[in-house]
């Protein structure tokens, strides 16, 4: 997968398009039925497929509210790069490009720059200064210009509209394995791992302690799979601020069960399954590592669930 960084840098000798356009923040199972779709038709009509999307997030450039993003811009293109696109197209958004009318985006951006010859959008697209253009205006201005527009509808699952905003809201409640299911995988965070406080080994609970640019960290225990370099190990994962030990700042901690690989300075994704519970404040050390032997044995319990009988 080719990746480029700004629209300038997408050669003018580019084969024509088959695009996609989104931010595809999560790459969830509605942003999969629009790829498959991307790919369906550059497969048929001897397009390249190629996708549009936008850093920072274009309500967070544009500083109109806060937006957490689900994946770092390094997940992100790793998704896009699994899911067989072609090239990704990495579009920097700013005052400029926001206040780009419908038509010189359909014009200047799809057309002259990216060659598409046909456009894959979600039924709320939006686009052009102050969102005003919507998938009506897009196929009108398509016809005008010169490409054919495909909208793909939503995909909902258990009566909820799979988006990333809905599964930000589940992952801020915990509810990581509700999540999983719009995300189609288990949410991950990824870091290094770094030295910490030596906390967990005293309590006899050796952990990692992962310096992560992930945005979401819901607090709380979670079981959890942590993999390493193609290896994956059961965990026990805690995100908070260690509450019994005093104030102190937001830290994701993974404790490895059974095995004791070496992880200091090691790359890790830590996958969250299911939330054990929240986070909690203990009277001692003692009830906190009663708490902790607890916390195992259930993760134990979960991963005893999912072993295959027989």
């Amino acid at each position: 997968m080719v990746v480029y960084h700004g629209l300038a840098a997408v050669p003018s000798s580019s084969r024509p398009a088959a695009v996609a356009i989104g931010n595809f923040d999560g790459l969830h199972v509605g942003h999969r039925k629009i790829l498959e779709r991307l790919r369906s038709l550059a497969r048929e009509r001897g397009l390249r497929s190629l996708v549009l999307t936008f850093h920072p997030h274009p309500e967070r450039a544009l500083g109109r509210r806060s937006v957490r993003m689900i994946d770092t811009l390094e997940q992100r293109m790793a998704r896009l790069r699994g899911s067989g696109i072609e090239a990704v197209v990495i579009t920097p958004f700013d005052a400029s490009f926001a206040a780009m009318s419908c038509r010189a985006f359909a014009e200047g951006v799809l057309r002259d720059r990216l060659r598409a010859r046909t456009v894959v959008v979600g039924t709320n697209f939006r686009f052009g200064r102050e969102r005003r253009g919507d998938t009506d205006r897009l196929r009108q201005l398509g016809r005008e210009t010169g490409f054919g527009v495909q909208v793909v509808p939503p995909v909902v699952l258990d009566g909820r509209v799979v988006s990333s905003s809905a599964v930000r809201r589940l992952l801020d409640r915990g509810a990581v394995d509700r999540a999983a299911r719009l995300l189609g995988r288990p949410y991950e965070i990824a870091g290094r791992v770094v030295a910490g406080r030596d906390l967990g080994r005293r309590l006899g609970f050796p952990t990692a302690n992962l310096d992560t640019a992930s945005e979401i960290l819901p607090e709380g225990v979670y079981v959890s799979e942590t993999v390493r370099k193609g290896r994956t190990w059961p965990s026990v994962t805690s995100i908070g601020t260690n509450p019994t030990f005093g104030p102190g700042p937001l830290r994701v901690e993974t404790h490895v069960l059974d095995r004791r690989p070496s992880l200091d300075g090691a790359c890790l994704t830590v996958r969250l399954l299911r939330r054990i519970r929240p986070p909690r404040t203990f009277p001692d050390t003692a009830s906190l590592a009663a708490r902790i032997a607890r916390d195992v044995r259930e993760a134990r319990a979960y991963y005893e669930r999912r072993r295959p009988s027989g």
